[in-house]
């Protein structure tokens, strides 16, 4: 038996592989994930000046928010991609929503990194949205970092956010800094395995790097800084951390068993350095994947990739398309030729840029672990494997059942190709699913289902500022979704129907599986007595298979 040769590791891309660091930040919105980034990249040395969701008006909008209604709104509602050197790492950030109706962009994400930092505010302690993105990094088996953040403000007991993490998410929990007080009493951290206290000084809209003094915990300076009951209070939770809190455990870690837990104020720009230089210390490099029978090592001299995002019109100027690819190994190269594993087609890779929030550079050379976005109408959509030789697939890229569905009506029939051609492009995106219904007698208005209803505001929002189409959205009843098929005889076969109960609608997915539409949990269990020989399905079936 021959041993692929995606299996070989070459000596030559195993120093650039070890390198790599690619993770993305995750949590509940308004925890300061977005502001955890400014500051990664202020620290990086790639921002002089750290930008913030919550910045006057005469202040520039966060680097990693490009889309004017993100900065309308201070969310982040989509997913962006920055790229920095630090220490001999070179450091790719994976930015991700925050907000919930667009929890599966985020979760495609997830699927291109290989560690993640967890934003937690102190004074909330662990919220829905977070738990949520925690469940697919422990699914996918991703090491977790946890940053407590906005210690400056009122916090909860630092013990208790602990026990949290235990409690709510089960994974045990390795404090690497303890905080010193809280609110107007915090004072700093003091780190644990260095044994040194890191005093806390505001600067000015917390901007600049913050400066830092460090002493240990005995220095008479420590004990002059923090109130008398809040340095003996910080000795006794150190102790009993010390005797019964959880071992540091890089197995653990890496198994995404335990988690290292950091203290600090992102906006004040504290505790964010010591979170990075350690973060990417114990932080995995690129580690090998799947494809079938075959383990894909990251430095193998053959390529291979998977399109985890793509995103029209980030340049509104050009109305371009970008794919973004996180590649899996080897070494990617502009013009280079890879088959494309769901056409089987060859593609020239010409256009490769690294992108920095709405500013762009050429990459000629990339490798393991990066994330390089192809520009230009290559006919890729999110899931596709790229790989210069045939053979290759990745099943990295989850979906997910839509919850919510609405008809989206275009205003003007003079526009219709604006209308349908933006729809189209968008779509492509991930950001909502169109269904098409059975029996309406040729009604050309689309039926789109998404996971939440900001993500059909945000789809109007940009049909009208890029393509100048303006819509309007009826909502439907439905809120449940189906994929079906037969127990026997051809899934595709337009005769196959289910019997229909009260509610129901029957639609077909882009890929042409039917689909159950349904108001209610009542109306699921009606319709699935009613057809006990269809198999009912909470997630999308693949692609059939076309034969060639």
């Amino acid at each position: 038996m021959s041993v692929s040769p995606y299996a070989i590791p070459s000596p030559a891309l195993q120093r650039e592989v070890s390198r790599r660091r690619s993770f993305a930040i995750i949590s509940h919105p308004d925890a300061g994930k977005t502001t955890l980034t400014e500051k990664f990249l202020l620290y990086g040395g790639a921002l002089n000046l750290a930008g913030s969701v919550t910045a006057r008006k005469n202040q520039r909008a966060t680097t990693s928010d490009w889309m004017d209604l993100e900065k309308q709104r201070g969310i982040s509602v989509s997913s962006t991609v920055l790229q920095f050197e630090y220490k001999d790492c070179v450091v790719n950030i994976l930015d991700t929503p925050g907000h919930k109706d667009f929890s599966e962009d985020t979760y495609r994400v997830l699927t291109a990194v290989d560690a993640a930092v967890m934003v937690v505010d102190a004074g909330k302690g662990i919220e829905s949205q977070t738990r949520k993105l925690f469940e697919v990094c422990r699914r996918r088996g991703v090491p977790i970092f946890t940053f407590m953040n906005k210690l400056d403000r009122p916090a909860r007991p630092s013990m208790d956010l602990l026990d949290e993490l235990e409690s709510v998410l089960g994974i045990h929990a390795f404090p690497v800094n303890w905080p010193l007080g809280d609110g107007p009493r915090f004072r700093g951290v003091y780190d644990r395995e260095q044994k040194q206290v890191h005093l806390f000084q505001r600067t000015v809209h917390g901007a600049y790097r913050a400066p830092v003094a460090v002493s240990g915990i005995e220095d008479e300076s420590v004990k002059d800084a923090l109130e008398e009951g809040t340095y003996r209070q910080v000795c006794d939770e150190l102790e009993l951390l010390e005797g019964a809190g959880a071992e540091f455990d890089l197995g653990k870690i890496l198994a995404g068993e335990l988690t290292p837990v950091f203290f600090g104020s992102a906006a004040n720009n504290f505790g964010v350095q010591l979170l990075l230089d350690r973060f990417l210390e114990l932080s995995p490099p690129p580690t090998p994947k799947v494809s079938g029978e075959m383990l894909i090592d990251p430095a193998s001299a053959e390529f291979s990739a998977f399109v985890f995002k793509i995103q029209a019109n980030m340049n509104p100027k050009h109305r371009d398309r970008i794919a973004f690819v996180r590649i899996v190994s080897g070494k990617f190269e502009r013009d280079m030729d890879v088959v494309n594993g769901r056409t089987g087609e060859k593609v020239r890779l010409a256009n490769s840029q690294r992108l920095f929030a709405r500013e762009r550079e050429t990459v000629d050379d990339a490798f393991a672990g990066d994330v390089v976005g192809l520009v230009g109408n290559y006919d890729l959509l999110i899931g596709d494997t790229l790989s210069s030789k045939p053979g290759v697939t990745f099943d990295e890229i989850p979906r997910f059942a839509p919850e919510c569905f609405s008809f989206l009506h275009n205003k003007s029939t003079a526009k219709y190709k604006r209308f349908r051609d933006g729809l189209q492009q968008l779509l492509k995106e991930g950001v909502a699913s169109e269904f098409q219904l059975l029996d309406t007698g040729g009604s050309q208005v689309p039926l789109l289902g998404a996971v939440g209803p900001l993500q059909f505001e945000v789809l109007q929002y940009r049909l009208e500022g890029e393509y100048a189409a303006e819509t309007r959205i009826e909502q439907a009843n439905w809120s449940l979704a189906r994929w079906l098929k037969p127990k026997e005889g051809d899934p595709l076969a337009p005769e196959a129907r289910p019997n229909l109960s009260l509610g129901a609608a029957l639609a077909r997915d882009s890929n042409g599986w039917l689909v159950a539409l349904l108001p209610s949990e009542w109306a699921l269990k009606t319709f699935a007595d009613k057809n006990e020989d269809w198999i009912l399905s909470e997630q999308p079936f693949p692609p059939p298979v076309v034969e060639k």
